[in-house]
């Protein structure tokens, strides 16, 4: 499926090709304190195909307990989150927030990870 999306100020703009089969619902302490909600919704691109419009993105590289190092980044100026994703020059699969995407309502969550860490 292609999706599009942006920041919430405009700056920030991109695509990229995503299976709505990924969309999932993280319940992790890290996507409730980086979003300010209990819990985050995300798509998987397929590798290689996120592409930036405009903008430029910043990243902060946040180093989990399991010690693997994720990019997360947003727009420098409103601060929407926009995706995270791995260190390295591969070809990547980007998590792509999904209230940043233009088709939000056709991503119907398909399952939950960190459940343990989930809010009443």
């Amino acid at each position: 499926m292609k999706v599009d999306g942006r920041c919430h100020c405009g700056y920030v703009r991109f695509e990229a090709e995503a299976d709505p089969e990924t969309t999932t619902i993280c319940n992790c302490t890290d996507c409730q304190t980086m979003s300010g909600a209990p819990l985050r919704a995300i798509v998987a691109t397929r590798p290689g195909t996120f592409v930036l419009l405009s903008g430029k993105l910043t990243e902060y590289r946040k180093t989990a307990d399991s010690g693997n190092i994720r990019l997360q980044a947003f727009c420098p100026y409103c601060g929407t989150p926009i995706y995270a994703t791995s260190t390295g020059d591969e070809p990547k699969a980007y998590n792509v927030r999904i209230g940043s995407l233009r088709q939000r309502n056709e991503l119907v969550p398909r399952r939950q990870i960190f459940v343990r860490s989930q809010q009443a």
